[in-house]
């Protein structure tokens, strides 16, 4: 077994793919629509073959409050891993992301933390090498 495909909601699919693709870096996979319903997603462009993160629309409201809450909570809504943080928070930050925290050493590895502009906490890991 394996893991193929992980959501985030967004309050808006177009800008969020944006988001994702010019500021993050990762390419679009999956774009189809239906009526009102989108399936949007996007890959790693080091792993186009790899895990899948749907974009999902948050016309949910159960999902709204439980996207809203672990914002106000300063939790993050998805985690990802790279083996350059610092590198990557120059990067992304040139790109005009807004960071609600710095590369920051953490027991482990070193985190940073930034806003998605579509109602979500994004954590960017590095995990420490002993």
């Amino acid at each position: 077994m394996k893991i193929k495909l992980t959501s985030v909601y967004v309050d808006d699919q177009e800008k969020a793919l944006g988001f994702y693709t010019e500021v993050l870096g990762f390419t679009k996979k999956a774009d189809f629509s239906n009526g009102p319903y989108r399936w949007l997603t996007v890959a790693s462009p080091d792993e186009p073959d790899g895990t899948e993160l749907q974009l999902a629309l948050n016309d949910n409201p159960a999902a709204k409050a439980y996207q809203q809450a672990i914002f106000k909570q300063g939790q993050p809504a998805v985690m990802l891993f790279t083996d350059d943080v610092k590198g990557d928070y120059e990067r992304i930050k040139g790109r005009g992301a807004g960071f609600a925290m710095p590369p920051t050493e953490v027991t482990g590895s070193t985190i940073a933390q930034l806003n998605d502009t579509c109602g979500n906490l994004i954590q960017i890991t590095q995990l420490a090498r002993w």
